[in-house]
């Protein structure tokens, strides 16, 4: 059958590209599947994870582990290292071939190069940054119930048998959440933020049971508009705030003296017996913290065990990013900082006084074991 995106009921199933780098499984990948479980099991679909390199089958039963039913592996040399012409050709010969219904890609620098790319080329449409997904109605408006201030009355109008994925992403710098859908084509396609998904548990017995099916890669030197002559890796210290148990925030609070609220946030965590700090948005605009330090919605999605809030009143923006932590503590001037709505702990002083007597007292409890 020719491919036609815009013949929606050809196609079904939910997959996710399951980006791996030198043999090694991105952790996007495994939070995509697991929300891509959720996904197939609103939609009553099967999840294929779609797997592309070179000797890298063994990396397939892994995703099976943690929610694919099914896993198609495309192996080959021309695929050992990223191009953007041969992993598009490859994945949209798949997927024009199979017609997925919806196609999930982590919002990688490889991801955001390559899901416009096979959108393009796949003639459809393509949200990027997500933070949400849903499917089913029903569970899209409990969703917006938490999570915006839309009118009871409005829900009565929505058409609940709507099937489209419903992809939620933040827009005009944050201020607000866009849901957005693709109606008239197939499949829906979305880049996800690395780190707003969570990674389901390890199921081995479900890792035994995963079908495996081989695509064959049919990539020539025409298709191939670069080459990759050379790799060269540069290192750079980045702040791994997704990966983080501890993390300390800061933010306009410390304006009256940033540097010494820095260093009371590397002490705290310090203090903690290791962590990272990140920083609000305005510490970044004003140029007190670097990107790679931001918490929320245009920045990043974190899950810590402890998350500390010192000097942040936390809008919208920010909570969105971190509300999900294990223990939060705020710290800040104002009683009424928003972010004591979701605090486990709320302190209401000054950081600069706070804060040091909470090192104090995290100090003296790690001597006293």
């Amino acid at each position: 059958m020719a491919y036609n995106s815009s013949d929606i009921g050809a196609f079904k199933n939910i997959w996710v590209f399951c980006e791996q780098r030198n043999g090694v499984m991105m952790n996007t990948s495994y939070e995509l599947i697991s929300e891509g479980r959720k996904l197939a099991d609103e939609r009553g679909s099967k999840l294929v994870g779609i797997l592309l390199g070179h000797n890298i089958e063994g990396l397939a039963k892994d995703l099976g582990g943690y929610g694919a039913d099914e896993v198609i592996v495309c192996d080959d040399p021309s695929l050992e290292i990223y191009t953007t012409d041969a992993y598009t050709k490859v994945i949209c010969d798949a997927a024009m071939e199979i017609k997925p219904e919806v196609i999930l890609l982590g919002a990688s620098n490889i991801g955001r190069d390559l899901g416009p790319r096979c959108a393009a080329r796949l003639t459809t449409g393509l949200t990027a940054d997500c933070t949400h997904l849903d499917i089913d109605m029903n569970v899209y408006t409990d969703f917006l119930r938490g999570a915006s201030t839309l009118p009871e009355a409005r829900y009565e109008k929505f058409n609940m048998e709507d099937v489209n994925l419903k992809m939620t992403r933040p827009a005009f710098g944050g201020h607000l959440m866009a849901t957005i859908i693709c109606p008239r084509f197939r499949p829906c396609m979305s880049t996800v933020r690395p780190g707003v998904m969570k990674k389901a548990e390890y199921d081995e017995a479900k890792a035994a049971a995963v079908e495996i099916t081989k695509f064959p890669v049919n990539v020539t030197e025409a298709d191939l508009k670069t080459q990759v002559l050379d790799v060269v890796k540069a290192t750079k210290k980045i702040v791994d705030l997704i990966g983080a148990d501890v993390i300390v925030s800061v933010g306009r609070g410390i304006s009256k003296d940033i540097e010494g609220g820095i260093k009371l946030a590397e002490q705290l965590t310090e203090a903690f017996g290791g962590g990272v700090v990140g920083g609000s948005r305005v510490t970044v605009d004003s140029g007190w913290l670097s990107s790679d330090h931001q918490v929320g919605q245009t920045g990043k999605t974190v899950h810590p065990k402890v998350y500390v809030a010192l000097g942040i009143s936390g809008s919208i923006q920010h909570k969105a990013g971190m509300q999900d932590s294990e223990l939060i503590i705020a710290v800040n001037k104002d009683p009424d900082a928003p972010i004591f709505e979701i605090a486990d702990i709320g302190i209401c002083g000054d950081l600069f006084k706070v804060a040091p007597l909470m090192i104090e007292s995290l100090n003296e409890a790690r001597a006293s074991k």
